[in-house]
């Protein structure tokens, strides 16, 4: 076939389309694929009697899952009824309701039985050719829609090549995303105050608060975009980003009345030294003003992601970040602005990023549209709450911690207030790697779950473990025994680096055990499984985190060392949780 009769018959498909917009409207709340649903189960009752959803997914030649999902909301709205087998239990048979029946009756004598005397010029024959053709062509398109739309296909090659390149252009991103805070800190600690610096140390811990919640909700829009191309559903996805971009407009609103009018507020609750309290208010309103940009670069992120495309976020991210360096140099350095400097060209550098990547998502040839109508609270908005927000409640939870934690370093003084904000700065970078593991994770599992392949999916896990664990232990090694150079990078005051040297001494193991946690919590992510996952991270959190970290600050010989060592503890503590949750997870399904 020639390219222009390719050409000629995608054009013939639009009109397809166009004509299936002429009929019509379904009531409302009614899909189309429910018609198909009704008349499909309709014919395998007349040919063998009780009907399962591995009969429907068989027969309409869809992933099993997303036909389960279909069934499922059908019968909420009261057009099919479950029944179990008398014979078994365990199956389950599908049947129609009279509202179903009704629905199905209504849609044959309304939309079709009015058009059948028009169509009585078409031959049959001519019909069937074209019903064959058009069926090839989905068949094509569906094989070939993720090479060319989505530049991953997860379900088939090797695992760990795949998983690896996908992870990569992550934690490149990931890299200089944590870059941002680093130069804010390098910049300061070379060219500002110790004020400033401990401004900027605890600020940023507020803005990561932020910035951690929102990325933790938005990877729910990353789960369910890989889901529905898994089970080769993309026309879901552009209600999808409609409905997400209307939830986060909301929270940047709520976002930016808190950190600008309370930012004071905030600082002092932070236990901000008091000659560092007034520069950590004004880093917190400069980025809170910056908010909405903040926010609509992790959504586009997510949504990219989704897509199976790491490489853009890179692009758009070291574009921003080089944009930073450039603003701290100027503003800090230059004009010796201190921590409001640092402020500004974080924000700066997050407005070009959400610009970037609007500009290039709507340049890409994407597998979906979005249209005005997309725009609207429907019900992809609660299954992205649904997916999204216990992760973004275990991050907050987490966070608070965080927060606690650093409320808890500030009552030891300038010094370890200081050196605990740079040492963060290096534990942000150490994280990076199990971060990206579990970003990757969480698409990959997802799409093969949607494709029927968890067997693949299960691999997946266990070889971002493996990969996660060896350069864990490289980096537990240069935190370790070179902690004092990293934090020098920071800052040239030498009881900042001791300080800051003494907290990575005890935060070093964590590098190791996060390897195995962040896969295994990648995993569950994949599986809509967020619920367990905030569960146990507030477990983590709650019975361990915060009660060893508070204990080991009020000691009379209080370090930073003692402290760090929560850390690893919870997540060591998180790895049996985990373990023993997928090991119930496997025994439920056999």
């Amino acid at each position: 076939m020639t390219i222009e009769q390719i050409k000629k018959m995608m054009d013939a498909c639009y009109l397809a389309k166009r004509v299936r917009e002429m009929l019509p409207k379904l009531p409302q709340g009614v899909a189309p694929s429910y018609i198909q649903y009704l008349d499909v189960i309709q014919k395998l009752e007349r040919q063998k009697g009780d009907v399962k959803v591995s009969d429907i997914s068989d027969v309409l030649e869809l992933p099993r899952p997303g036909v389960t999902r279909t069934v499922k909301e059908m019968e909420a709205k009261g057009y099919l009824r479950k029944t179990s087998s008398k014979e078994d239990g365990r199956i389950t048979y599908i049947t129609i309701t009279e509202a179903g029946t009704g629905l199905s009756d209504k849609y044959d004598r309304k939309y079709y039985g009015e058009l059948a005397p028009y169509f009585e010029e078409i031959p049959e024959k001519d019909a069937e050719i074209t019903i064959r053709t058009l069926k090839k062509v989905y068949q094509i398109m569906s094989e070939r829609r993720i090479n060319l739309s989505c530049n991953a296909d997860f379900t088939q090659g090797s695992i760990q090549k795949k998983l690896v390149s996908f992870m990569i252009p992550i934690l490149g991103a990931l890299i200089l995303q944590a870059a941002y805070g680093a130069v804010d800190l390098l910049v300061v600690g070379r060219f500002g105050s110790t004020s400033g610096l401990s401004a900027v140390s605890t600020g940023s811990q507020i803005l990561n608060l932020v910035t951690f919640v929102v990325t933790q909700l938005a990877m729910g829009i990353t789960v369910l975009i890989a889901r529905y191309i898994g089970e080769k559903r993309p026309q879901l996805i552009g209600s999808l980003i409609g409905g997400a971009t209307l939830i986060f407009t909301v929270i940047s609103v709520i976002l930016f009345v808190i950190m600008v009018g309370f930012a004071h507020g905030l600082s002092v609750l932070m236990q901000a030294p008091a000659e560092a309290v007034e520069l950590t208010s004004v880093y917190v309103r400069i980025c809170g003003a910056g908010i909405f940009f903040i926010v609509a670069y992790n959504v586009l992120a997510a949504i990219f992601r989704g897509l199976g495309d790491s490489k853009s976020p890179l692009v758009f991210v070291a574009v921003a970040c080089a944009i930073n360096v450039v603003g701290d140099l100027v503003l800090v350095a230059g004009f010796h602005m201190d921590a409001a400097g640092a402020a500004i060209a974080t924000v700066a550098a997050q407005a070009v990023s959400a610009i970037f990547a609007m500009v290039l998502l709507v340049k890409k040839n994407l597998p979906f549209q979005i249209k005005k109508e997309d725009f609207h609270f429907s019900s992809q908005c609660r299954r992205l709450l649904k997916v999204g927000f216990p992760l973004a409640m275990q991050e907050f939870l987490t966070q608070m911690s965080f927060l606690a934690l650093c409320a808890f370093v500030n009552r030891l003084g300038l010094e370890a207030s200081s050196g605990y904000g740079v040492a963060c700065k290096i534990v942000n970078f150490a994280m990076l790697i199990p971060s990206s593991l579990m970003q990757s994770m969480a698409s990959f599992v997802s799409q093969n779950v949607g494709a029927g392949n968890e067997k693949r999916a299960k691999k997946a896990m266990f070889t971002g473990i493996g990969i996660g664990l060896i350069i864990g232990c490289v980096v537990f090694v240069l935190v370790l025994l070179k902690g004092d150079v990293l934090t020098g990078l920071f800052t040239t005051d030498a009881a900042v680096v001791q300080k800051g040297f003494e907290y990575l001494k005890g935060f070093a193991p964590e590098t190791i055990a996060t390897a195995v946690l962040f896969s295994m919590v990648g995993y569950f992510n994949g599986h809509d499984k967020t619920l367990w996952v905030m569960t146990q991270g507030l477990m983590q959190t709650l019975l361990v985190r915060l009660p060893m970290a508070y204990y080991m600050s009020i000691q009379p010989d209080a370090s930073l060392m003692k402290i760090g060592l929560a850390a690893p503890t919870a997540t060591v503590f998180g790895i049996v949780l985990n373990v023993g949750f997928f090991l119930w997870c496997r025994k439920r399904k056999k």
